[in-house]
């Protein structure tokens, strides 16, 4: 699968440990940046990586940042994407289940790598049920005000 990976500064280094995991794996792995721990906004990555995802260069994302809350905030302005943030593996396997989620969010100060391993696990492992979630996953693309 090709995944892109992008952070912020305060999740560099999970960022790292998280690309080395997946291309240990055997996925095609697309790291965005940024290249140091120096500091940058975590907006600018989650723009870049929304348009990566929603352009089909990558079939799915992770996003990283302090929290996870500001990355996934951006990533979600793109309409077609639908970026979870998530803190464990069965709301992830869920994410892509019930919401089709084509993007994962972390927060690199609240969950640790093996965590976050076990959530990408569930995550990449799931597909979407479509069914009766089919029609709701359609409206966060198109709200109808």
């Amino acid at each position: 699968m090709r995944i892109a990976i992008a952070s912020d500064h305060a999740a560099f280094d999970l960022k790292a440990e998280l690309r080395d995991y997946l291309i240990g794996l055997g996925h095609e792995v697309a790291d965005l940046g940024p290249d140091s721990a120096d500091r940058v906004d975590y907006p600018d990555y989650g723009y870049k990586l929304a348009s990566v995802v929603a352009e089909g260069i990558a079939e799915r994302g992770v996003a990283l940042c302090g929290s996870g809350i500001g990355i996934s905030i951006a990533v979600n302005r793109h309409p077609a994407c639908r970026c979870a943030l998530v803190s464990e593996p069965l709301s992830a396997a869920l994410a892509r289940e019930h919401n089709d989620a084509n993007v994962i969010a972390l927060g690199a100060r609240l969950t640790g790598a093996d965590m976050a391993k076990a959530c990408l696990d569930a995550f990449l492992a799931a597909d979407f049920e479509g069914g009766r979630h089919a029609g709701r996953v359609g409206k966060l693309s198109n709200p109808d005000f």
